[in-house]
């Protein structure tokens, strides 16, 4: 297939997702959720909203294409794909750009994401019976020339003396934070929240610590957030809620906490399910030193303000990444180009 053909070929699929509510599509939300109790039919469709509109763009994909110079001339490789299952569609990304340059992706799913990616793939080659040849579903991924593997810290150790004998990208553990100035509106903290509570906290870029300036009155956030307290209703949650809760009062350790959420003053930036660190900062120039280290365990930055040196997304945003917003800040499309 052309470029373009495999570009028309994906812009196919945002007629197909433009109606979620159609009933094949309306099955098969369901049925991952009686798969995996983490992807509720409100998140599997909040992920396929973002693919639709902003990794199916036709514009946008004709823009990355020219960017990069994508034509109908790369020899085609097999890539292996190790996608990840955290939440839904999470590796649907790694397909798209393997595809877009021309490769041949070799698919391992996750065990948690069984249902979602098989179906898209499946109703673009139904429409476009020539791009079967680009996708390959694998169990166990054998005689494949690069590899792209997402995983915790201690998988990404095995993958990368699994994969060490071809090119390989292979991603870890990574939390998102945001940075509280005191001068926020309501409203946008709460669009905070949606990075916070969306997919329950499970993402790379949900929000997982917050840094705020000395002084400030965190407890008022326990007000603002209330719009996401039906979180509580959702029994997976509410059991990992409850156990934190009872751990850190079992360990006699010093938290705050209303019904759905706590705030634990604390230094790492990952957190557990329901809780939510947060940490003091004195000025912006200690603030934005002590980012900078911590950048190879950021995903994402959340702020209202410039931070130098720092990119950062606005409030609300962290789960809207662009076409073109490569994960861990590793461009998928450069490495793809030079297997």
């Amino acid at each position: 297939m052309t470029i373009q053909e495999r570009i028309e070929s994906l812009t196919y699929l945002q007629n197909i997702l433009n109606d979620l509510e159609k009933e094949d599509l309306q099955n098969v939300i369901n049925k991952a959720y009686s798969e995996n109790q983490w992807f509720t039919p409100e998140h599997v469709k909040a992920a396929l909203n973002a693919i639709n509109h902003h990794y199916l763009n036709k514009d946008a994909l004709i823009k990355l294409a020219n960017d990069y110079h994508l034509d109908d001339n790369v020899a085609s490789k097999k890539i292996g794909l190790v996608l990840a299952g955290n939440i839904p569609l999470v590796g649907f990304h790694d397909i798209l750009c393997t595809y877009l340059v021309g490769h041949i992706a070799m698919i391992k799913l996750s065990d948690k994401d069984k249902i979602l990616i098989p179906f898209l793939i499946d109703k673009l080659v139904e429409k476009y019976p020539r791009a079967n040849h680009y996708f390959q579903w694998a169990e166990k991924l054998s005689d494949y020339d690069a590899a792209i593997a997402t995983g915790s810290n201690t998988t990404a150790r095995h993958f990368e003396y699994y994969f060490r004998h071809v090119p390989h990208l292979i991603r870890q553990n990574r939390n998102s934070i945001a940075v509280i100035t005191g001068n926020e509106s309501e409203g946008e903290l709460q669009a905070l929240g949606f990075d916070i509570f969306s997919y329950f906290g499970l993402g790379c870029r949900n929000v997982s610590k917050l840094y705020i300036p000395d002084g400030y009155d965190i407890t008022k956030l326990f007000v603002v957030f209330d719009n996401f307290k039906e979180i509580m209703h959702h029994n997976k949650y509410k059991n990992n809620f409850d156990y934190n809760v009872a751990l850190y009062l079992l360990n006699k350790e010093a938290f705050l906490h209303n019904d759905f959420i706590m705030f634990k003053e604390a230094e790492p930036i990952v957190s557990r399910i329901g809780c939510l660190h947060y940490e003091y900062y004195e000025n912006d120039a200690e603030l934005i030193s002590k980012i900078k280290t911590l950048l190879s365990e950021i995903q994402c930055v959340v702020s209202i303000g410039d931070l130098d040196g720092i990119t950062t997304t606005t409030p609300g945003q962290a789960q809207c990444p662009t076409l073109n917003t490569f994960a861990d800040d590793v461009d998928t499309i450069q490495f793809l180009l030079t297997v």
